[in-house]
C-alpha cells in the first residue's frame, strides 16, 4: 500500500516539474523537496546513494554548461526514491529517450529545410526513465 502511495505521488511531482520545465525552462526547488520527501514513504538508509546518481549531471554541468541545475536536482531527489541502481538505470533510459527524440527532431526538420531545436528540457525525459525505473525495473 506504501508502496502505490509513494508510486502515485512520485508520477504526480515528476509530471509537475516535467510540465514545469516544459513551459518556464525550469524545475521549482519546491517540487525537487516533495520529490525528496517522496522517498521517505518507504525508506530504506541504501537509498541514500541515489543521490549520486546526480553527479554526472553536475560535472556535465561544471564541464559544458547549457544544463540547469533543476536537472541536477531533480535527479538527487529521485535518486531517493529510487536507490542508486534504478538513479542510474533511469538517467540511462531519460537520456536515450532524449537522444532518440533529437535525432527523429533532427531529421524531421532536415526534410523540412530547418534547423533542429540545439536545446530541450530535460526534465520530461528523466521522468519517464524515473518512472519506468520505478514501475518496471
Amino acid at each position: 500500500m506504501l508502496l502505490l502511495l509513494q508510486g502515485g505521488l512520485f508520477s504526480v511531482l515528476l509530471l509537475a516539474a516535467s510540465l514545469w520545465d516544459v513551459s518556464k525552462r525550469i524545475i521549482p526547488d519546491s517540487l525537487c523537496l516533495f520529490i525528496a520527501l517522496a522517498g521517505l514513504i518507504t525508506f530504506e538508509p541504501m537509498k541514500l546513494f541515489g543521490i549520486f546518481a546526480a553527479v554526472p549531471f553536475l560535472l556535465a554541468a561544471l564541464a559544458l554548461g547549457g544544463m540547469g541545475g533543476g536537472d541536477i536536482k531533480l535527479m538527487a531527489a529521485a535518486g531517493l526514491v529510487l536507490g542508486f541502481q534504478k538513479s542510474m538505470a533511469a538517467m540511462v533510459m531519460g537520456l536515450t529517450g532524449m537522444l532518440a527524440f533529437h535525432a527523429i527532431c533532427f531529421i524531421v526538420q532536415k526534410l523540412r529545410g530547418r534547423d533542429a531545436p540545439k536545446a530541450y528540457p530535460l526534465a520530461p525525459f528523466l521522468s519517464l526513465g524515473c518512472l519506468a525505473a520505478y514501475f518496471l525495473i
